[in-house]
């Protein structure tokens, strides 16, 4: 096939809908839906992004250039060696070719809902029209899948990270296997090869293997891994070590570094890795392997090459040039992460993007295998960002069949009884909006979140009216508002100055259970839906812990709820059920030792609960994306009965707050008509620092999570 034809075909089959009927909802006509959050999901719009890596002069915006094609989110990407070009592009082609692409890019993108991993070979210039794609993995590009995600019962999804090619062979992370321990993180390594189609696991069982480098030759992979000690909750720097084992199959396998994160290999006897020192700085060091013997932590020699008084990490380099290290920087003067070089030899940094586009953040530098051109991700667009309408529901890809997922632009989301209309919170403000996302109103203009429509009362919205993550003395009162009423006006529901939140109605309109801190510790209460607590209250639980964000069931029978009742005050929260009239409690899911389960919602036929939970673990390096209070949440189901724990997400990403459609929406994508600004995220709060008396300081930007 001659290759401007195929790309053509390429660029066409790229347009075109996912086959599955169950995907494109064209032959489904009932079955449920689901809408959650994804903190800052919504306004990242990343793509790939390249710079020369000149050592001698400064880049300008007329040096950089855009790789990706602005399709949904695309990171973490990786050179592959232009000395395989033509025989990579024949093997995935299936066609004799000569002709070698000016540039190539393997990376991950989130299209089409679900996270794949694409081959980009450009030809003639950096254009799209000069652009030939071959995704490997998914149907309708080149036919070649990573990972048979299609099966007989739905769709397998997974997170994959961090890729790589050695020769024929893509190593990459994924989340498609379940541990079968709870909190146990998913993420392993694999490498599947390009020629026989086999995927072989690298990672042993029961262990976790984050953010892969390939050694120059090939012949080595390192790995940022928990080993056997597990994930114990952190959400900044991951207590990892770093690991050493044969790309071919998993063998030879051995820690050679104690704490370390990101490993890149100089050459294959030294590594570049990314740990916090005693000084609390993230800094870069290396790792010199034994050429003879024994590999151990004691026989490796471990120097720290970037200084104090700047956070340095995530390095990539180059064999050709060893002495020149990309990083990003977060520096103490700047609130942006920018990508720099730094000198091995001189010891100095050189500032790239910074003069390129100085307000933007910039993420997880790589290095052409001849050291000429240097890759990242960033929010495409102007430097702070350019007006934009992104999607208001994104369809997630679902591993259950007729099961639809959407992630919103928004937090806290809520279903008319209808399912025509949807509240949200949005920091500050509580809006209304059109399920088809039309007739967007802010209803409520003040500090918001959770919301709740009312079954009985039409246009009646509940919500807690205050600071999130407050303190239990913090004013925090639930209102009812008739969002329909143009006058906006409000009802206060409580009114006796402390921390009251998550209403929820019972099915007949005549009851809201809530959370109060009103004896000191958050417990749920009960009270009339129309006129509040000034007709009184009824005490559902009482202790000396958090009972939290509580759902009352559609036939009215159950309230569950989150709660740390097990170990107060030690972050661990379960979920439980209770009648209304306070008898029955009993655990539906443990979440385990320092654990959460939060944000339960019920199924509209009341046999099924969904949930956030850090059940799986975390999935990648949480320095290698943007903030997240929580970067481990998933989207759970569950049965009243605890059995049929279903994952439905997998990212990297704090996912949350998940609510219940009470009809089926079909599983395509609904765009929004407002325009917005994208690249509105934050960069991780606890990289902003400054130095007082000797001490590194955080500075928080945001609010600590709090139930």
């Amino acid at each position: 096939m001659p290759l401007l034809l195929l790309c053509c075909l390429l660029q066409f089959s790229s347009l075109l809908p996912p086959s599955s009927a169950a995907v494109t909802g064209g032959d489904v006509l009932s079955g449920d839906s689901i809408v959650f959050t994804t903190l800052g999901r919504s306004f990242y719009a990343f793509d790939i992004f390249t710079l020369p890596a000149d050592g001698n002069s400064y880049p300008s915006a007329a040096d950089k250039t855009q790789i990706t094609d602005g399709q949904s989110v695309n990171f973490n990407g990786y050179f592959p060696s232009s000395s395989s070009s033509p025989s990579l592009i024949s093997l995935l082609t299936n066609q004799s070719q000569s002709l070698k692409p000016d540039l190539e890019l393997v990376y991950v993108t989130e299209r089409d809902g679900i996270s794949r991993i694409f081959y980009d070979a450009i030809f003639g210039g950096t254009g799209l029209s000069a652009r030939r794609r071959s995704e490997l993995e998914i149907p309708h590009r080149l036919q070649i899948s990573l990972l048979d995600d299609e099966k007989e019962d739905g769709v397998r999804v997974s997170f994959k990270d961090r890729p790589s090619l050695s020769g024929d062979y893509l190593v990459y992370v994924s989340t498609h296997e379940d541990p079968g321990e709870s909190r146990t993180s998913w993420a392993a390594v694999y490498s599947r090869s390009l020629k026989s189609g086999i995927t072989r696991r690298l990672t042993p069982y029961g262990i976790a293997d984050f953010s892969p480098s390939v050694s120059p030759s090939g012949i080595w992979t390192a790995v940022a891994s928990y080993g056997e000690k597990g994930w114990a909750g952190e959400v900044e720097e991951l207590s990892t070590d770093l690991y050493i084992f044969l790309t071919r199959d998993g063998t030879l396998r051995v820690k050679v570094v104690e704490h370390g994160g990101w490993p890149c290999w100089a050459d294959d006897s030294s590594l570049y890795f990314h740990r916090r020192g005693d000084d609390q700085w993230l800094s870069i060091y290396r790792a010199i392997l034994p050429s003879h013997g024994e590999v151990s932590p004691d026989s490796v020699i471990i120097e720290r090459l970037t200084p104090p008084g700047l956070h340095v990490f995530t390095p990539a380099t180059s064999p050709a040039n060893k002495n020149l290290i990309a990083v990003a920087t977060r520096r103490p003067d700047s609130s942006f992460r920018h990508i720099e070089l730094f000198n091995l030899v001189t010891r100095e940094f050189k500032e790239l993007t910074k003069t390129v586009s100085p307000n933007s953040h910039h993420f997880n530098p790589f290095i052409s295998a001849d050291g000429t051109r240097i890759g990242y991700h960033k929010c495409r667009g102007d430097d702070n960002g350019r007006k934009n309408n992104p999607l208001f529901l994104e369809n997630v890809r679902s591993p259950v069949s007729n099961l639809s997922l959407f992630r919103i632009a928004g937090s806290f989301p809520s279903f008319s009884p209808t399912g025509d209309r949807i509240a949200y919170a949005n920091f500050p403000g509580l809006y209304v909006i059109n399920r088809d996302g039309s007739n967007r109103r802010v209803v409520f203009s003040g500090a918001a979140f959770s919301t709740a429509w009312d079954p009985v009362r039409e246009g009646v919205v509940y919500t807690s009216a205050g600071p999130d993550f407050a303190a239990v003395s913090s004013e925090v009162d639930i209102i009812a508002v008739n969002v329909d009423d143009d006058e906006r006006n409000f009802k206060k529901l409580t009114t006796n100055g402390v921390n009251n939140a998550f209403p929820s109605p019972s099915p007949d309109g005549k009851w809201i259970v809530f959370r109060s801190g009103r004896t000191g510790y958050k417990n749920l209460y009960i009270m009339d839906a129309v006129d509040g607590e000034s007709k009184g209250l009824r005490r559902l639980t009482e202790g000396k812990w958090t009972d939290t964000m509580c759902s009352w069931s559609p036939d009215g029978d159950w309230i569950a709820f989150s709660s740390d009742r097990d170990n107060p005050g030690a972050g661990s929260f379960d979920l439980f059920l209770i009648h209304p009239n306070g008898t029955g409690l009993r655990k539906l899911f443990q979440s385990g030792s320092a654990g959460r389960a939060n944000h339960p919602n019920w199924s509209p036929d009341g046999k099924v609960l969904v949930f956030t939970t850090d059940n799986a673990g975390i999935s990648a390096e949480p320095i290698s994306n943007p903030h997240h209070y929580q970067p481990y949440g998933e989207i759970y189901t569950i049965k009243l009965d605890g059995s049929d724990l279903q994952r439905l997400t997998h990212n990297s990403y704090e996912d949350g707050t998940p609510t219940w459609s009470p009809r089926y929406i079909s599983p395509v994508d609904v765009e929004s008509i407002y325009d917005v600004e994208p690249c509105g995220f934050e960069d991780c709060h606890w990289l902003n620092q400054k130095k007082v008396h000797n001490d590194i300081r955080p500075i928080l930007t945001g609010p600590r999570c709090s139930p």
